[in-house]
């Protein structure tokens, strides 16, 4: 891991000194000010006066919680410490979704694992209702360890997926070539831990383990810089007005290009992309993110 961990290093130096226009950094605010949680409330614990929030999942529930506002593009970022140990069969989420049938959606998905083995991230893009456009990667870190920032970057031009600010997916508007795009419809920010060992680990072969329980994640940060809207709006009505909406930030720089290459050819484990069997024909938006 000695040679990946120097790659982390040389990547984050790269951030510093990239030619492109620089992401804002993450103002980290007390989770009340953002949030506020939606279910079993008795399984989310608070410490530091609210700056930092413990999820926690055993037999009986998980928990979760959103943002008190709906957005209509922005930039969002969590800080967040994964359920450590045997986590096999829980999942950690991080997302973004709108409140309709055909809702649009923004996922980060951390599926737990058996001791000693990766943690697989996958994230995925839903439009009008419909997903089936996953890719997992490996982290080049244990995300038990501490806290990583996970971060979405969102406006009408793409959707940047970053890890420490690392972009490790994009997904640009392809609206011209007939492929949906989240542009109309304001989202919630959501975060959970669940039990998900139906699917989560191995494909559901592995299953949690409750003698291991209570698992915990722990979060920090709660970072939002969105278009704030009420769910009936269409359009952000400070378009054009804000720092991740103006022109640098419609398509990224040749080093962040560089470091997405990274990712790409060293943690990518799953491309729906490269996917001939549920994609004969590969699909138009490939191309256009350079998954391809």
């Amino acid at each position: 891991m000695g040679n990946d961990y120097l790659w982390g290093v040389c990547i984050g130096m790269l951030i510093m000194v990239a030619n492109g226009a620089p992401l804002r950094k993450p103002v980290d605010v007390a989770f009340g000010r953002n949030y506020m949680p939606t279910w079993a409330f008795d399984h989310i614990k608070y410490f530091n006066g609210g700056s930092q929030i413990q999820l926690s999942l055993d037999k009986s529930t998980g928990t979760g919680f959103q943002s008190k506002g709906s957005y209509l593009f922005g930039h969002f970022s969590m800080h967040i410490k994964m359920v450590a140990g045997d986590s096999a069969g829980t999942v950690t989420a991080f997302y973004l979704s709108s409140q309709n049938s055909e809702h649009d959606e923004i996922d980060f998905e951390f599926l737990g694992n058996r001791s000693g083995q990766p943690y697989i991230l996958q994230t995925n893009v839903y439009t009008g209702g419909k997903g089936d456009k996953e890719q997992r990667i490996y982290l080049w870190f244990d995300p038990t360890q501490d806290f990583h920032t996970y971060s979405v970057l969102w406006n009408l031009y793409q959707i940047v997926f970053l890890v420490d600010d690392v972009p490790i997916r994009v997904f640009k508007n392809s609206k011209d070539l007939g492929v949906k795009f989240p542009f109309n419809q304001p989202m919630k920010i959501y975060s959970s831990l669940w039990n998900a060992d139906d699917w989560a680990t191995r494909g559901g072969l592995e299953k949690t383990d409750w003698s291991k329980a209570p698992f915990t994640a722990s979060y920090k940060g709660f970072h939002i810089d969105g278009c704030e809207a009420s769910v009936e709006a269409k359009f952000c009505n400070t378009q054009g007005r804000r720092w991740w909406d103006q022109r640098e930030f419609q398509d990224l720089d040749a080093s962040q290009w560089s470091r997405l290459r990274w990712v790409r050819s060293k943690y990518t484990i799953y491309n729906y992309c490269a996917d001939r069997v549920r994609y004969p024909v590969v699909p138009a938006e490939c191309k256009r993110d350079r998954d391809i």
